[in-house]
């Protein structure tokens, strides 16, 4: 049975979108559900936590524990050799990355949890936009307006000149972008390494590039702490899993669009728990992001299963 995108699909994008079972198709809702609810939970443990601890020492805490749990899977993956310059990818992904959870951190103790996640659906955005400076790839005018969609998007979440813009907004709005150069360099990687070594090497250089900072700013972690922290590795950890059985299960426009749930589930969480109030410009500024994000992936996906047909259309020499 094919899937329900292809019912509004132009001729030529229905002969690039293959049928989709419907049992994956569910499969990938499922999936998508309780990555969702992993993900609001590493927030809300965050979010209690609070600005007690620093942000970077957090986060620190958070990949060393983290690592410590794939460390005997990863002693036997990373057995083989590691060329230098896939060696230096893996490095500026941790660098860029570690950065990115930093700032991640410090933006989770100060500003509400619906707004954290609504700013940071525009990551895809800035995938699109570094993989046309970086990978090469063509941006069509059909992707640049649903990029400048998106930006808009952000813009109705933080309102500037409406609001004074805090230090949080501002920390969770730059580490958007850094998420995505991450996700970029972890697409240069997949061509030469396998991705649970990417996944594990992640881990190391993380805990590397936060130490320094950690050692600075550090101050003696309570055992309840500590065990938070645990906890929120084990449940991200988890919930890169679930997407990516996710994304296994179903197109990406089929379970983006659920991702979108997130927002509302982290709303509800900060009204129960943190008494955070409801603002409806979020929701909307959400809406609008992950709306051009979904469009973007779409497309891609398309322009993937085209260049796929027409290579194995091509006759080899």
């Amino acid at each position: 049975m094919p899937s329900d995108l292809s019912k509004t699909a132009s001729p030529a994008d229905q002969a690039a979108i293959p049928p989709v079972p419907r049992n994956n198709v569910l499969q990938g809702i499922g999936w998508m559900l309780v990555t969702g609810f992993l993900f609001v939970a590493v927030t809300g443990i965050v979010r209690h936590l609070g600005s007690d601890m620093p942000a970077i020492e957090a986060a620190f805490i958070r990949y060393a524990l983290g690592l410590l749990l794939i460390l005997p899977f990863l002693f036997k993956l990373t057995r083989q050799r590691i060329e230098p310059d896939v060696m230096k990818l893996y490095a500026a992904r941790g660098l860029v990355h570690g950065i990115a959870v930093m700032l991640w951190f410090f933006a989770m103790a100060r500003i509400p949890i619906a707004e954290v996640t609504a700013i940071g659906y525009t990551a895809p955005i800035y995938v699109t936009i570094g993989a046309a400076f970086f990978l090469g790839e063509k941006l069509q005018v059909r992707r640049v307006v649903a990029i400048m969609v998106g930006l808009t998007g952000s813009l109705v979440i933080l309102r500037p000149g409406f609001q004074e813009i805090n230090a949080g907004q501002l920390a969770q709005v730059v580490a958007a972008p850094l998420f995505a150069a991450s996700f970029i360099l972890a697409k240069k990687l997949t061509d030469r390494a396998d991705p649970a070594i990417i996944v594990g090497m992640l881990s190391v250089f993380c805990t590397i590039v936060l130490l320094p900072g950690a050692i600075l700013q550090w101050r003696d972690p309570t055992l309840e702490e500590v065990l938070w922290l645990a906890l929120t590795a084990v449940f991200a950890t988890t919930g890169h899993y679930t997407l990516t059985k996710a994304f296994r299960a179903a197109p990406i426009t089929v379970t983006q669009p659920i991702a979108f749930l997130q927002l509302l589930w982290a709303a509800l969480l900060g009204m129960a728990v943190f008494d955070e109030a409801l603002d409806p410009f979020v929701f909307l500024g959400g809406a609008i992001v992950i709306g051009a994000a979904t469009y973007i992936s779409h497309r891609e996906t398309l322009a993937a299963r085209r260049r796929k047909q027409l290579e194995a259309e091509t006759p080899s020499a």
